[in-house]
């Protein structure tokens, strides 16, 4: 059972993991704390900065030196048994003689997986599960989409509070004010990919590219839904500030609909090692997204203003629900003031809970 120093260690190993965030991915972030030889004293710590770079285990057994000899390593993710870009955690571990490793969650990567088993051969003891609920918290994206096979996927759009994204006319700039739009790059940084469907790129020509906020690890992939190949090659969304993506029926299978699987558009971009992708298309993509059950979060700014009318530009269309019985429930996870604006981020209610 997990000492307090090591429960101690272990929250503090997920804080930084959270330093990797928007700089690890395509890999996890994960956080590592060493104690020493008497199971309290912080020897030494590190987190997964970029892929590529060192893995936290090494950068902690580094700034640990000599002291991680006898000590424990409490890590938010199980050590790696693979030679990647980097070697094994587990022969780093090893050879730096710690004698005990406390790890938060086992890794579901079949290609790194094995970790734990590892070390145990070598005489180590393991204990995994120790501040699980942190630690999948702040490595959610890479292990949904390590589970899932595919991306973490968030819907963002930005209202009036009668739920209209554009005026009659088409105009949608701005509804919000600067401090929200602010917001919104920042996610946007935050995420491996952006996406929207050829509707937005003929209709607003967007850039679809980070400004005012940091890239540190560059701009994400831009990707058009465009099932025709209708993207003009003047196109905004074509410039050379970020590398984009045009997928078109021959990239991916055709979908009644909707002009494209979206799982096969999720699929193919797990495998250019997108672990989290923002939906910015209006409606119609958004719609599909949902009435495919693909949205796994929902970021709303809500500006205090009414547009009213006749019905158009919403903010969703698609299949909707034909009674409240077929109502769509969110579950509130943060609510927060930008401004003037509101940012509401809402998860999926699972169907089994929903009326519970």
């Amino acid at each position: 059972m997990a000492s307090t120093a090591e429960e101690a260690a272990m929250r503090r190993a997920a804080v930084l993991a959270a330093r990797g965030l928007g700089t690890a991915s395509p890999n996890p972030v994960v956080g590592c704390v060493v104690l020493g030889a008497d199971g309290t004293t912080v020897a030494g710590q590190g987190w997964h900065e970029r892929a590529g770079g060192p893995h936290a285990e090494v950068a902690a057994l580094q700034a640990a030196g000599d002291r991680a000899r006898g000590g424990t390593a409490v890590v938010t993710l199980e050590p790696c048994a693979h030679t990647g870009r980097t070697g094994p955690c587990t022969s780093a571990l090893i050879d730096a003689g710690v004698r005990r490793v406390v790890v938060a969650v086992a890794d579901p990567d079949p290609v790194a997986a094995g970790g734990a088993a590892v070390l145990r051969q070598a005489g180590i003891d393991v204990e995994i599960g120790v501040g699980a609920r942190e630690a999948e918290a702040v490595n959610e994206h890479w292990l949904h989409a390590v589970r899932t096979g595919r991306p973490f996927v968030t819907w963002k759009f930005a209202a009036s509070l009668d739920g209209r994204v554009a005026a009659r006319d088409g105009s949608s700039r701005w509804i919000t004010g600067s401090e929200a739009r602010a917001d919104a790059h920042r996610l946007r940084a935050a995420c491996d990919a952006v996406l929207v469907g050829i509707g937005t790129v003929l209709a607003d020509d967007p850039e679809l590219a980070v400004r005012d906020a940091p890239v540190p690890r560059g701009q994400p992939l831009r990707v058009v839904l465009d099932s025709r190949g209708r993207t003009p090659a003047q196109a905004r969304v074509r410039n050379g500030s970020a590398d984009t993506l045009v997928l078109t029926a021959a990239d991916v299978p055709g979908a009644p609909g909707y002009g494209l699987d979206l799982p096969a558009v999720l699929g193919l971009l797990a495998g250019r090692g997108v672990r989290r992708v923002l939906v910015e298309g209006g409606p119609t993509v958004a719609g599909a997204f949902v009435d495919a059950g693909l949205v796994d979060e929902v970021v709303a700014y809500l500006a205090p203003a009414l547009l009213g009318g006749p019905p158009a530009h919403p903010a969703l269309s698609g299949g909707g629900a034909a009674t409240i019985a077929g109502i769509r429930r969110l579950r509130t996870v943060d609510v927060d003031r930008l401004g003037v604006d509101l940012r509401v981020t809402a998860r999926p209610v699972p169907r089994n809970e929903e009326g519970g």
